[in-house]
């Protein structure tokens, strides 16, 4: 299996899960805090791609909350996509890369499937 990466940030309870779950397996993976180091577009892009932007935009926090109902309802990928490099905490978490395959959230027998 290629080297996994998990986007997130470190204090998010979905993520503490998905930590959990894979150092109990013993999985080797590296965490890129994307509140302190941002998303690249191109990588946004690359999510876009494989999941679509609706499946990434995180609609339970208060950063969604805290949009005014013109953004939420004119959301294309676009704003979306502008909107996940200014607000990274709008990105649903985790994201986790594997080389193969892109998960979003966490979900145990997907994470399953993987190893």
């Amino acid at each position: 299996m290629n080297k996994i990466v998990m986007y997130g940030i470190p204090n998010c309870d979905s993520i503490k899960k998905a930590r959990r779950f894979l150092d109990a397996r013993q999985v080797a993976y590296s965490f890129h805090d994307y509140k302190k180091l941002g998303v690249n577009q191109n990588k946004l892009q690359d999510w876009c791609t494989a999941l679509g932007y609706e499946k990434l935009i995180n609609r339970r926090g208060t950063t969604w909350r805290n949009l005014s109902e013109e953004i939420k309802q004119s959301m294309n990928k676009k704003t979306a996509l502008q909107l996940m490099q200014s607000q990274p905490s709008i990105i649903k978490r985790p994201i986790l890369e594997t080389g193969e395959k892109i998960l979003c959230g966490f979900d145990q027998s997907e994470y399953e499937s993987l190893l």
